[in-house]
């Protein structure tokens, strides 16, 4: 990735794309390739940096945020299965 800042204006970025991507990209010209691609990389760099404002200060360990990573997936998928069951129980009601 090469990146270059000229005076006032937005630093330049070049991306590398995938082959297949680059031939579908090169086959619409219509579309304004660089205002997405610029307006992907804003969205993320936001999250990011919500992100470490809201870590910023955090004692959280690796291994903190781990396990509750584990019992957050455990719950949701706690709660789709319980779902799932009772919808299957409705049908079952509905025959």
């Amino acid at each position: 990735m090469h990146i270059n800042t000229c005076g006032d204006v937005m630093p330049n970025m070049t991306l590398s794309l995938p082959e297949d991507v680059y031939k579908i990209v090169k086959a619409h010209n219509e579309v304004r390739w660089s205002e997405i691609a610029r307006r992907a990389i804003e969205d993320y760099a936001k999250k990011i940096a919500l992100l470490n404002a809201m870590t910023h200060e955090s004692e959280l360990t690796e291994n903190d945020i781990t396990a509750l990573d584990h019992k957050a997936k455990a719950g949701i998928q706690k709660h789709y299965k319980n779902k799932s069951s009772r919808n299957a129980i409705r049908k079952t009601d509905l025959s």
